[in-house]
């Protein structure tokens, strides 16, 4: 069999939590989920939100299954979904970064040290706990993994935990978005229907029950946590190892210092008094006129299978 040139992908997101963004995200990731091999779904929440939350949203995904499977069979199945859901952390780690195990910190590290040559990537929308418990108790997947994290509020909400990693976990290969995230909501071309508030109205409304799931939790854009997966998606940069590149996921610099793979937002590209946005929203039309393509796709069939249907590029 031959190796898959996918990127391996693990979510970990603190959706049911303080912002119902997350629940937009989780739409997104999963009308995109036929591009990566997903590894996980992690529930790691500093607060309210659990598995159960993630479930609620493959619930939605089973109901337009059969449309998106239509478009492409690598869609995974609501029941593989479902079987890589785990729950994490749900309170922040204490003052020394770490607490004790959970089902999502072993499965980080279960599925980090598969024998597959490909890294895992972790698209880190919420606490990063589980990620530092899994690095704690298994220091040797540090090598493996491609981290991608809305840092912003969850820095100054996993305190402990992100200073755990940047402190003995140097050579960690990291993206701390803390502002360039914004770029996703705010700023570029919002024109028309690319407004925050008409592009879900036409192009997600009445599409299916992910649109339904995604506006019955907020009816204008946020999305905060989805440049964490364009980042992954193949559009602009054609090397998501290398996060200086244009890509719809944002570009970065050298964190410097003593962490020789980390990367934080670019100052001298800001948008709106955000660091690192521009370099977002500076590719909004192109990754919503993306997102408007997948969104049809839960509404109708492919009824024509001669018909390259591959909209993850410009």
């Amino acid at each position: 069999k031959e190796p898959s040139s996918k990127l391996r992908v693990m979510m970990s997101s603190d959706i049911g939590g303080t912002d119902n963004d997350d629940q937009q995200s989780m739409a997104h990731f999963l009308v995109y989920t036929d591009l990566w091999d997903v590894e996980g779904l992690l529930s790691s929440p500093w607060g309210n939100g659990r598995a159960s939350d993630i479930l609620d949203a493959i619930d939605a995904y089973e109901q337009d299954y059969s449309n998106l499977v239509s478009h492409s069979p690598d869609y995974p199945t609501p029941d593989y979904l479902r079987s890589v859901t785990k729950q994490g952390a749900t309170s922040k780690a204490g003052s020394q970064g770490y607490g004790s195990p959970t089902e999502a910190s072993e499965w980080i590290a279960e599925v980090a040290l598969r024998d597959d040559p490909r890294p895992l990537w972790i698209t880190v929308w919420g606490g990063i706990e589980d990620l530092a418990q899994a690095l704690h108790d298994h220091p040797e997947i540090e090598s493996r993994l491609r981290v991608y994290w809305i840092a912003g509020p969850n820095r100054r909400n996993s305190p402990n935990a992100s200073k755990y990693i940047a402190n003995n976990h140097k050579n960690l290969w990291i993206i701390e978005a803390d502002e360039t995230y914004r770029g996703f909501f705010n700023g570029g071309n919002m024109s028309g229907d690319l407004s925050n508030k008409e592009f879900p109205q036409k192009h997600v409304q009445g599409h299916g029950a992910l649109g339904d799931y995604l506006m019955s939790h907020r009816k204008d854009i946020k999305m905060g946590d989805t440049p964490a997966v364009l980042y992954t998606i193949d559009n602009e940069t054609k090397n998501p190892g290398d996060p200086t590149q244009p890509g719809w996921g944002g570009a970065f610099i050298p964190c410097g210092g003593d962490r020789p793979n980390c990367w934080k937002d670019d100052p001298s590209k800001s948008s709106n008094g955000y660091d690192g946005a521009a370099t977002v929203n500076i590719h909004r039309e192109a990754f919503l006129r993306d997102f408007q393509a997948r969104m049809d796709r839960v509404q109708s069939a492919n009824t024509d299978t001669d018909t390259d249907t591959d909209t993850d590029t410009d």
